[in-house]
């Protein structure tokens, strides 16, 4: 089992299909296949830039594509259901076993409510999801009933997520149109899941650094 077959895969997309459905009916932003399958390639190159070798790329780009899978089950504990489908999906691959488990155990801890990184692959996930905040993952609705998640990332008017290996830094810089949301209302919503990219840099053995207009806050 290789990425490009896994965004290939009928039941993981099926599954994808549905979740994004799900959130969009409870008003959640946008975590389609585009946004997995960002994660996907953002993580897999997170890994490439410390080093890692293209077996551990491949892999955490897997999950980086599945990850979201248990929203088609429930928005709560999304992660741990993820994790549990993809396991009766993956266990009829060729995939090593082990492989199979580091692929599962990332998506199980990937929610900044109940997870945390624990290995390599579960850090790059972890960064590479929680850095995609964008402008075009609010979906399309009159702006005067964005609820706060949507005024957060539809404020994100730049994001860049550089990696300096030399000095092992990880930074998430952001451009914020203040006029849409205000730093208080954008840190309330996402400084948790920075605090949580802050501890998955550390096993990377790497300091996450967060920068909102020119100005550094983590």
């Amino acid at each position: 089992m290789t990425y490009k077959e896994i965004v290939k895969n009928e039941e993981v997309n099926e599954l994808l299909k549905k979740g994004n459905e799900n959130l969009g009916i409870l008003g959640f932003t946008d975590h389609s296949q585009i946004h997995c399958a960002m994660v996907a390639r953002r993580a897999g190159y997170i890994l490439k830039k410390f080093g890692y070798d293209a077996h551990d790329v491949e892999i955490v780009k897997i999950a980086g594509y599945m990850h979201d899978i248990g929203n088609a089950i429930n928005r709560s504990h999304h992660a741990e259901y993820g994790s549990i489908l993809a396991y009766d999906i993956l266990k009829n691959t060729d995939l090593s076993l082990k492989d199979q488990v580091a692929i599962v155990s990332a998506i199980g801890h990937h929610d900044e409510s109940t997870g945390g990184a624990t290995d390599p692959i579960s850090a790059a996930l972890i960064i590479a999801d929680k850095t995609d905040v964008r402008r075009d993952r609010v979906r399309e609705k009159p702006k005067a009933s964005f609820d706060k998640h949507d005024r957060v990332n539809y404020a994100v008017t730049e994001s860049k997520l550089k990696i300096n290996t030399e000095k092992n830094v990880i930074a998430l810089n952001l451009q914020i149109d203040t006029k849409i949301c205000t730093m208080y209302e954008y840190f309330d919503i996402f400084l948790g899941r920075m605090m949580m990219c802050r501890g998955a840099a550390e096993i990377l053995g790497a300091t996450f650094k967060l920068t909102a207009n020119g100005a550094k806050v983590l």
